[in-house]
């Protein structure tokens, strides 16, 4: 007798009510470095008193979807491709500038039927090298740096680093779009409609002294574009983590190298906020967009930070029971080494055979795949921090988003970190643990990944 999974037949409906406007396929191509999470349910936080560490029993089980997950976190070398994208950018714009020689190359006027549009940068020119340079392509490029003035060291200006993005609010527009239009505002025959309700929305620009202004505007809804958000984030690493986070350590030569030196290519990037992870997660989509030569017009599923259910689910490998990534309750492997970079003892950092941060991969990965789900950087999520967050979720797909108004209350910027640290002991590494970190605090042992829906067949 055959055997078959509950629910996981072919459907029976009538094909012929469904040939119009059909894909010409199904199967979405595994995003490069990402693997793919199953759809499933987890119970969140811990269904018993914790008789070791004191937790308090707070649980709630949900349901997620299917998603794509990155394989490991984030690298130094993945993050100064984001770096370096945004730095050629602006160099791009200043050597078509006028100011330093207006060579008009860089920046294309019509599109490929030659019809005209806005200017846009045209990468396929080449920048050009300092040994042969001219003088206003020099003066463009060392606009971009500064010599410090001591060491004579030549860096690039990270405040000149700026990422504009918008970000389309699906969630809101999910709940408000339709009461832009007048019919579907009204539902019945004999009550008038409902008046527009005031939409909160993110913008951001750049005032003629240079500085960068972000605040939350409130209006009452008019368009479409009240669901557009606008954001300008200086994205480069705060360097400083490495000593202001250990401000009685000898860490300055993670300060001068982490971040640039080869060495660290393979190693998490840590200094990067809240904000800058998000805004790295919409250059990879724009990056994704054009690499693929996705026709405008074509939505596709950005990648994002996972929310905190997301992650313990990842985290936990769909299993409830399974405390750390790895297993149930053992910290050690079949040859009694740790299985994460963690610290097991005060004091004692290099149990692990690590100091700080380790190459990401340097463990085993769970049973999903993933690495350094525990251990090595704690890792920013989409969630918002409450105490009471658990109960207070939908059972499916539960996210609790906020976007913080910067002239608001402080408290509302705090975001849920997961995971644990090189730094942590073992209680922070468990699955279930969370930590709260304000959305522009960059420290020294928190990091990222990325996630992406899935189109599910």
């Amino acid at each position: 007798m055959a055997v078959v999974a509950c629910g996981t037949g072919r459907s029976t409906v009538d094909r012929a009510l469904y040939t119009t406007s059909r894909l010409s396929t199904w199967q979405e191509p595994r995003p490069e470095g990402m693997l793919r999470v199953p759809r499933g349910s987890i119970t969140m936080g811990t269904d018993s008193i914790d008789s070791i560490w004191g937790m308090p029993q707070v649980s709630r089980t949900v349901s997620v979807e299917a998603f794509w997950m990155d394989r490991h976190e984030v690298t130094n070398a993945e993050y100064r491709q984001f770096v370096q994208y945004v730095r050629d950018s602006i160099l791009r714009e200043r050597l078509a500038d006028p100011a330093y020689g207006g060579d008009e190359r860089y920046k294309r006027y019509e599109n490929k039927s030659g019809e005209p549009i806005a200017p846009v940068l045209d990468w396929s020119i080449p920048l050009p090298r300092e040994q042969r340079a001219t003088e206003e392509e020099l003066k463009a490029i060392n606009s971009l740096y500064y010599t410090h003035p001591i060491t004579g060291e030549r860096r690039l200006d990270a405040r000149q680093l700026l990422y504009r993005y918008e970000q389309y609010d699906h969630l809101a527009a999910a709940r408000y779009e339709h009461l832009l239009r007048p019919r579907e505002r009204n539902s019945t025959w004999h009550t008038p409609a409902p008046e527009l309700p005031m939409i909160s929305k993110d913008t951001a620009y750049i005032e003629p002294s240079g500085q960068v202004v972000r605040r939350q505007i409130t209006r009452r809804l008019g368009s479409a574009y009240d669901f557009v958000n606008t954001y300008i984030v200086a994205i480069y690493p705060t360097e400083e983590v490495w000593t202001t986070d250990w401000p009685d350590a000898s860490n300055a030569t993670y300060q001068r190298r982490y971040f640039t030196h080869p060495a660290y290519d393979r190693y998490p990037v840590v200094g990067v906020t809240w904000e800058q992870a998000t805004a790295y997660c919409a250059w990879r989509t724009m990056r994704y967009i054009q690499s693929n030569k996705i026709p405008e017009g074509q939505s596709v599923e950005p990648y994002r930070l996972p929310t905190e259910a997301e992650f313990e689910y990842a985290a936990r490998a769909g299993n409830s029971h399974q405390h750390y990534p790895w297993s149930a309750e053992g910290m050690l492997d079949g040859e009694d080494c740790l299985c994460g970079n963690f610290m097991p003892a005060e004091g004692n950092y290099t149990a692990d055979k690590h100091l700080i941060t380790a190459p990401v991969g340097s463990y085993a990965p769970n049973s999903y795949g993933l690495y350094d789900l525990g251990g090595n950087v704690a890792e920013w999520t989409s969630s918002a921090w409450s105490l009471s967050a658990l109960q207070g979720r939908d059972g499916i797909n539960p996210v609790q988003e906020h976007s913080a108004d910067r002239a608001g209350d402080y408290s509302a910027a705090r975001k849920v970190v997961k995971g644990g640290s090189w730094k942590d002991i073992a209680k922070y590494v468990r699955a279930n643990s969370r930590v709260m970190e304000y959305q522009d605090r960059p420290r020294s042992y928190i990091g990222f990944r990325c996630v992406r829906s899935l189109v599910i067949p």
